[in-house]
């Protein structure tokens, strides 16, 4: 049955808007989006935020490969237009989720510039937090219990990031961490001193 544009009415003057939601959890939504090599720390450094700030009372939702390329993704491959359509799906349900007041957690590769602004235009400049998690590409390599890197090398993986497709360091991110020099504490402890002043939630916003 096709339904017709005369047919749809819009509500977005009736349903509740995101302050709404954010007054309710008492805190501000952004989407942090954690960017770097497969191995470089990523996965794990957004379960140590989203406990850290789950301790705190905040309310997060985490993103990864894994809930995204099992479900919405999991049709698509890995060739440049099918990791960009990847990315495209990640920031429109990241969307969904700020709208609902909720803190979300990306971490995905996301290697080029333009396939991270792609991103950041449909989130918004203002609620993305791009943050850059750095280690080379040999540290990732000798981290890798998958063999992943080695699979790829060997022509087993194609269109694999950081062997035979390249990774674009972000110009200009709002935070970079340094795996190879920090702990996972350290690590989250830097994050956490760099976001929390923007997600604290502020009444006079409201009033």
């Amino acid at each position: 049955m096709t339904i017709h544009k005369k047919n749809i009415h819009p509500v977005f003057d009736r349903i509740l808007e995101r302050k709404d939601k954010e007054l309710l959890m008492k805190q501000h939504a952004k989407v942090i989006w954690l960017t770097g090599l497969s191995g470089s720390g990523k996965t794990t450094l957004a379960m140590g935020i989203e406990r850290e700030l789950q301790s705190l009372g905040f309310l997060t939702k985490l993103l990864d490969g894994d809930n995204v390329r099992t479900g919405i993704s999991n049709n698509l491959g890995f060739s440049p237009e099918e990791r960009k359509e990847n990315i495209r799906r990640i920031a429109e349900v990241s969307k969904l989720f700020l709208n609902c007041g909720i803190i979300t957690i990306n971490c995905f590769i996301s290697p080029t510039i333009n396939i991270r602004k792609q991103a950041l235009d449909i989130i918004g400049k203002e609620d993305f937090l791009e943050i850059y998690v750095n280690a080379p590409v040999e540290v990732c390599e000798q981290r890798d219990v998958k063999g992943l890197y080695q699979k790829a090398k060997r022509g087993e993986i194609k269109n694999f990031t950081g062997v035979s497709a390249p990774f674009e360091s972000p110009l200009d991110p709002f935070l970079e961490i340094q795996t190879y020099r920090l702990s996972v504490e350290e690590s989250v402890q830097k994050v956490m001193k760099k976001i929390l002043p923007i997600i604290e939630y502020k009444f006079d916003n409201y009033y």
